[in-house]
């Protein structure tokens, strides 16, 4: 059942974040980014919940990316799904409610990242109509 993220999401979604995509982020600090991020109707955050269980499996968000050098469109900033649930049709889903929601809104694209190792993740996104259009480095600085 896919239904919109709320704070008490905030432990599955720092297990979520662990297991499916490897980062490890204190559980008060997902609270924290969740609480902020839930405010702000520049963000979309959906999640894939059990109906059986109501045990969150996957989630998808993304953000109103303008610029201006192209149209209004949804940069995803994350999609998961707990690995002992991928493959069934869960992520595809996702995208398909987040689609429609651009659609809706007349959101010119949606663009995501996702790293050079990650190629299951890069089959994914192809099979789902998304093209790789360039390669890029990612460039970060500690600020103090």
């Amino acid at each position: 059942m896919l239904r919109p993220l709320a704070l008490s999401d905030a432990e599955a979604l720092q297990a979520i974040n662990e297991l499916a995509l490897g980062y490890q982020f204190p559980l008060d600090l997902t609270q924290q980014q969740l609480k902020k991020l839930l405010g702000d109707d520049h963000h979309i955050l959906l999640g894939f919940e059990d109906p059986s269980s109501g045990r969150l499996l996957g989630y998808v968000h993304a953000e109103v990316f303008d610029t201006l050098y192209s149209e209004t469109a949804l940069n995803i900033l994350g999609l998961a799904v707990l690995p002992d649930y991928q493959n069934q049709g869960i992520g595809k889903r996702l995208m398909q409610v987040l689609e429609a929601q651009a659609k809706s809104r007349s959101y010119a694209f949606i663009r995501l990242h996702s790293s050079a190792q990650r190629q299951s993740a890069h089959a994914f996104y192809r099979k789902i109509g998304y093209n790789g259009d360039k390669l890029q480095k990612r460039f970060i600085k500690t600020v103090e």
